[in-house]
Order: C-alpha cells, then sequence, then structure tokens
C-alpha cells in the first residue's frame, strides 16, 4: 500500500512511520524540513507547507497514494485543503485528532457546566464552545489561535466523495514528549523530595494517557485496514489510573523511596487556585478499536513508563517552570503544610 503522510517528523510521526514501514508499506512524507527527525533510508520525502499543495499537485496525483493520513490537521482550513487536493488523488483520508472535541473537556477548562459521564465513546458530545485554546495566554504546543479538531472532523467526516478516519489521541508520553509529562514528578523524585503533596481532587482524578509506540500503532492500523472507512477510533493506555495510582506507578520504577500525601483543600493556602475542574475526569472506552481493527498495546505500561522515565532523566527540559503541573505546591509551601501535620 502506498501512505502519505503529512507531517510526520515531530513526536509521534517517526514512530508511526516505523510502524508503517515494518508492515511493508510504502511510505511518502511530505513535511516542511524544520525538524531533524531522521527518517528510514527507503522513505521518500517531499518538502513543503500545506499551503503549497496546489503547487506539488502534479507531484501529488503522480504519487497516486492509496491513503493519505494527516498528523498535523489543526484548522477548518487546514481540513479543507486536505480534501480539496485529494479528492480524486487517493481512496481514503485518515485524520489525527484529539480528546479535546469533547464537552468533557470543556467541562474541564470551565467553559460548560454538568458533569459528563465517563467512559467517553466516540459518541459521546461534543464542547459546544468552540476554539478551546483562544482564550489561553500560552497554547499547548503553540497552536494556532483557531486551532478546533471539532471543525477538522466535520470537513473530513462530511465529503462524501473522500472517505475518513478519524483517530482520536489521548495524553500521550513517551521519548521526545515535548509536553515532558512525567517531569513534574519525576523532577521531585530525583531532587530527593521525602513526599509529593497532592491536592485531594485531583489525587482521585482519572484521565486517558496513551504511550507513543503504541498510539502510532494504532494508528497504523486505522490507515491499513479498509474497514475503517468512515469510523471514528479512541486509542488509549487500556489501564485508567487515577493520577495518585500513576504517581505510585513511577514511583517504584524511578527507585524514589518518599512518600504521596494527599490532602483536603482546606488544608492548602487560601490563595491557591486550579484553573482546571478536577471534578470532571476525562478517560475513554477503546473497546471500538480493539474489536474492529484488532489494536492491543505492543508496549506493555511499565515498560512504557520506564523507557519514558529513562529518556526523561536523560533530556530534562531546558526551562523547567515551563513543565510545572499547575496542582502541585512549590516546596517551601509543601513543607509548611507538613509541619503543622495536617497530614
Amino acid at each position: 500500500m502506498k501512505i502519505l503522510i503529512i507531517g510526520g517528523t515531530n513526536f509521534i510521526g517517526p514512530s508511526v512511520v516505523s510502524q508503517l514501514v515494518k508492515m511493508g508499506h510504502e511510505i511518502t512524507v511530505f513535511h516542511r524540513g524544520k525538524t531533524t527527525a531522521k527518517l528510514p533510508s527507503n522513505v521518500h520525502e517531499i518538502l513543503g507547507d500545506r499551503s503549497q499543495f496546489l503547487n506539488t499537485k502534479s507531484e501529488l496525483e503522480r504519487l497516486s497514494p492509496d491513503v493519505v493520513l494527516d498528523m498535523v490537521a489543526y484548522t477548518e482550513q487546514d481540513a479543507q485543503i486536505l480534501v480539496n487536493t485529494f479528492e480524486g488523488i487517493t481512496q481514503r483520508v485518515v485524520v489525527i485528532s484529539s480528546m479535546d472535541v469533547y464537552r468533557a473537556y470543556g467541562v474541564i477548562l470551565g467553559r460548560e457546566s454538568d458533569i459528563v459521564p465517563v467512559p467517553l465513546t466516540e459518541d459521546s458530545p461534543l464542547r459546544s464552545s468552540l476554539y478551546p485554546f483562544r482564550e489561553m495566554p500560552n497554547r499547548p504546543l503553540n497552536a494556532p489561535i483557531d486551532y478546533e479538531k471539532i471543525l477538522v472532523e466535520r470537513v473530513v467526516m462530511g465529503n462524501s466523495n473522500l472517505p475518513g478516519t478519524i483517530v482520536r489521541l489521548p495524553m500521550v508520553y513517551g521519548a521526545k514528549d515535548p509536553l515532558h509529562r512525567l517531569f513534574p514528578y519525576l523532577q521531585r523524585m530525583d531532587e530527593n523530595r521525602p513526599v509529593i503533596v497532592v491536592p485531594e481532587t485531583i489525587a482521585r482524578w482519572r484521565g486517558s494517557y496513551g504511550y507513543v509506540e503504541n498510539v502510532a500503532y494504532a494508528i497504523a492500523l486505522a490507515a491499513t485496514q479498509e474497514t475503517a472507512a468512515g469510523h471514528i477510533y479512541h486509542v488509549a493506555d487500556a489501564e485508567v489510573l487515577s493520577e495518585t495510582e500513576r504517581i505510585a506507578k513511577v514511583k517504584e520504577l524511578a527507585g524514589w523511596q518518599g512518600r504521596v500525601v494527599v490532602v483536603p483543600l482546606e488544608h492548602l493556602p487560601a490563595d491557591w487556585q486550579l484553573p482546571l475542574n478536577p471534578e470532571q475526569d476525562w478517560f475513554v472506552d477503546t473497546t471500538r478499536i480493539r474489536q474492529e481493527l484488532g489494536y492491543s498495546e505492543i508496549v506493555p505500561l511499565a515498560q512504557a513508563l520506564r523507557q519514558t522515565i529513562d529518556w526523561q532523566r536523560s533530556h530534562p527540559p531546558e526551562q523547567a517552570k515551563q513543565f510545572a503541573a499547575p496542582w502541585l505546591l512549590d516546596y517551601e509551601t509543601e513543607d509548611k503544610i507538613l509541619s503543622k501535620e495536617l497530614v
């Protein structure tokens, strides 16, 4: 099968390329040439920007991919360019989306009310408020201000002449994670803090995570199985952990001898505020992709966390404060809480 990947050179993309090459497919990556990811020697490359699709359309037509996998469709315009360009050129498009499309995410952000039941299915209600990052002072991964996966999905799945498949991703962790998801806890452990203080609302919060290699495998299945046409899929770790359970697994693998202390909200400083609503859990049901596409994790959870810990220790972020979890207290405040024997 000939597969054209748009993007594919950042965090998740190289693992997707690797999986598809292992499966024996002919891969071409269309990217801007701004990343240093080393692609396999048998992978073809086309350099360019999405806005240049029309300039390279003759080349894309000659390529005639069976499937186009778009890793970086962030806006409605991105999706429209995708379907306008590849209608009549390819048999199907597969687009990477996010769990942030759900109303539950709007509740977490405090922009929508009423707690949504979990686990979320692919048919759970979507946000009624669009553009989730527009009002954020620091948009995740410098996402464009008009980032909106709901509109991306609507364009892709609404084109009757070009079958589409959507894969909604969880919070992805692993080597080269640009968000350094394990760093806030691992930093405390490696600095030999005796405790990690966690507010009670965060301690019981549950969200869906996915290890990068497992996520990549799921994407590869969605791209290569024709039965995925017209379907939306979740991918996430099978095991859904509370935040304290997740910290406990990291603790064990990291060799930390300290303890996690859960504190009631009334024991926190009066000015402590969390810019999120932890009463809303954010985890998904992954039955569909497991039953329909035969997906299962290729890397067990313990191994995934161990590999992530090893990478994180050797690649600490240059500006650690940017990757601090907003619910964790500074060390001085933690020490004051503990000294008052409130726990």
